[in-house]
């Protein structure tokens, strides 16, 4: 399956895209070995033996001789958490911010699945230190505030240096929200100022407390992971630090993407040590590998 995005300010709101990206996945999954995913948004659960007939809906009843009991807003079955990283790495590359745009979109395309499978949702946006935290709701009207929010984030310029502080963030995280939730985590996870070794043991905080995680390490495949540039002179700047460093990439290239590989593969291993999913997302790419992703992870925690 694949898709092509339209940039938010063609397209409208943060909300349309985010269901048409969700429709047009829900689409391709009824075309594809995938069907077997659960994507029935029927605003009834199927009644269960043993439940109260309190809320059983006998209009629907009559129609389809099924027993379902009506669904309310504050039910839910599941608690997820989605961490947006947003210093100043995710608006690589300036010119079209494809990092944080990427994140952002997937993030609002989750929360309004999440919402229309009666689950709840909340938002993280964070760099050196939590900048937002929402709680976690199923209600329509949190879910506005999380597109206005993710919105927000999409529009506003990165003005100021902002760190990474990943490892403290994720043992914030793991303390402030309900135990045995769902936190699914974009970022780019390149952090010069921590060891890699805190980040895993704040990952492993998060799975001591019971939670489920799911982490989106986003990133240019094409220029960050290949290293794939002109043969030219190049001005680098270190988007966080605001370092730079002036050279020909061919002259490093061999070295940089032997750091990057044993980065990345030690992150997945770790990641698979802890039971984390892990998923390589290129903002190059489309997004129902992200969506994909969750739905996974979703009948897996059943």
């Amino acid at each position: 399956m694949t898709t092509k995005l339209n940039d938010t300010r063609k397209t409208g709101s943060l909300e349309l895209l985010a269901k048409q990206l969700v429709e047009g996945f829900i689409t391709g999954l009824h075309k594809s070995p995938y069907h077997g995913f659960s994507v029935e948004f029927a605003e009834h659960r199927l009644y269960n033996e043993g439940q109260s007939t309190r809320h059983i809906n006998w209009k629907v009843f009559a129609r389809t001789d099924r027993l379902y009991t009506k669904q309310y807003e504050e039910e839910t079955n599941l608690r997820c958490l989605i961490a947006l990283n947003c210093s100043s790495s995710m608006y690589y590359p300036a010119n079209t911010l494809a990092k944080l745009r990427f994140s952002v979109n997937a993030a609002s395309a989750l929360a309004y699945l999440l919402h229309k499978q009666r689950d709840a949702v909340g938002l993280c946006l964070f760099s050196d230190k939590i900048d937002e935290l929402t709680p976690i709701k199923s209600a329509a009207s949190h879910l506005d505030k999380v597109f206005a929010l993710l919105e927000r984030t999409l529009d506003s310029q990165a003005k100021s240096q902002k760190t990474t502080r990943v490892s403290e963030v994720l043992h914030a995280i793991a303390e402030k929200i309900h135990k045995r939730s769902l936190v699914i985590l974009f970022s780019d996870m390149f952090d010069s100022a921590e060891d890699p070794e805190d980040v895993f043991k704040a990952l492993q905080h998060l799975k001591h407390n019971k939670h489920e995680v799911l982490l989106f390490h986003v990133s240019d495949h094409e220029t960050e992971l290949a290293f794939n540039f002109e043969e030219r002179p190049y001005e680098f700047v270190d988007l966080e630090s605001g370092e730079k460093l002036k050279l020909n990439p061919g002259e490093i290239k061999s070295r940089y993407v032997t750091s990057l590989e044993e980065f990345h593969e030690t992150l997945k291993l770790k990641c698979n040590q802890l039971k984390i999913d892990f998923i390589s997302a290129n903002t190059q790419t489309d997004y129902f590998t992200v969506l994909q992703a969750y739905l996974i992870k979703r009948s897996k925690m059943k």
